[in-house]
């Protein structure tokens, strides 16, 4: 398989045009190798050619042709997708075939593709359209390192990669992907807080969404527990500890804790 693989992107939305974005924008990745199919292709049509890749509606067409194919439909549409392509024999050349599609285990994918085809789930979120995202990975068997090697190119220039057993995939669904809509409802609390105080809408709001993404930097760049950087801005008799005191009261930790719980629960169909 060549350096910049030859790469079908089924599905143009939101994800598909972010990894496409990345690809070509991020990583130099030729615009000429990709092909992305859509139904309502008319619609992405300014999007496509401002990325100078082809988009059409020929689906068999972009997936007999390359190495890699990569599922962005809704989970709902992709067993017909699949069952389509597997009949028109669009997948007998064994390409790299990589799903975003939340809740869809492996085990499907298998089910409803030609046997030995190289198979492995993605869990991306929507931070991966401004390139700060978070992608993770789950291999199906034979896959080759040099394939999940691949994978992890394409996902590179959107964020951070990790590959996980697939075991842990509803767990990453309900606090990597699911996660932005709670930071976001946290971080609307703080800057509410800071109105209540007297500072304006806009203000308060720059200040809690820089604050928080330079918080959560220190986590990842120095490599200390959350409590120990906790730990060092929380002077003894200081605004911060009476404000984490207040915090604690209205238990804070387990509702946050109990959401992704739920997410997740939700995310493996149990809800």
């Amino acid at each position: 398989m060549s350096h910049h693989p030859k790469l079908a992107i089924l599905g143009f939305g939101t994800m598909g045009q972010a990894i496409c974005a990345g690809l070509v924008e991020a990583s130099g990745y030729p615009a000429g190798l990709i092909h992305a199919v859509d139904i309502h292709p008319s619609a992405m049509k300014a999007r496509a050619e401002a990325l100078g890749i082809r988009l059409s509606k020929e689906v068999e067409t972009a997936v007999k042709e390359a190495e890699v194919v990569l599922l962005c439909v809704k989970p709902k549409e992709l067993k017909g997708l699949l069952s389509e392509l597997t009949a028109a024999g669009a997948l007998d050349h064994k390409p790299l075939v990589v799903s975003i599609a939340a809740g869809t285990n492996l085990a499907f994918l298998d089910e409803h593709t030609p046997e030995g085809t190289p198979l492995i789930r993605a869990m991306p979120n929507t931070p991966c359209s401004i390139r700060k995202g978070m992608v993770v990975l789950s291999p199906g068997k034979g896959v080759t390192e040099a394939q999940l090697a691949i994978a992890r190119a394409l996902f590179e220039p959107l964020g951070r990669v990790m590959d996980l057993d697939e075991k842990h995939m509803d767990a990453v669904t309900g606090l990597s992907a699911s996660g932005p809509a709670f930071m976001f409802v946290i971080l609307e609390s703080l800057a509410e807080g800071g109105v209540q105080c007297g500072l304006p809408r806009a203000v308060a709001t720059e200040l809690a969404a820089q604050m928080t993404l330079g918080a959560a930097s220190m986590v990842l760049e120095t490599g200390k527990h959350p409590a120990a950087l906790k730990d060092e801005v929380t002077t003894p008799a200081g605004c911060t500890i009476a404000g984490l005191m207040v915090l604690e009261d209205g238990r804070i930790r387990s509702v946050v804790a109990r959401g992704i719980e739920r997410a997740t629960q939700v995310a493996a169909g149990l809800g």
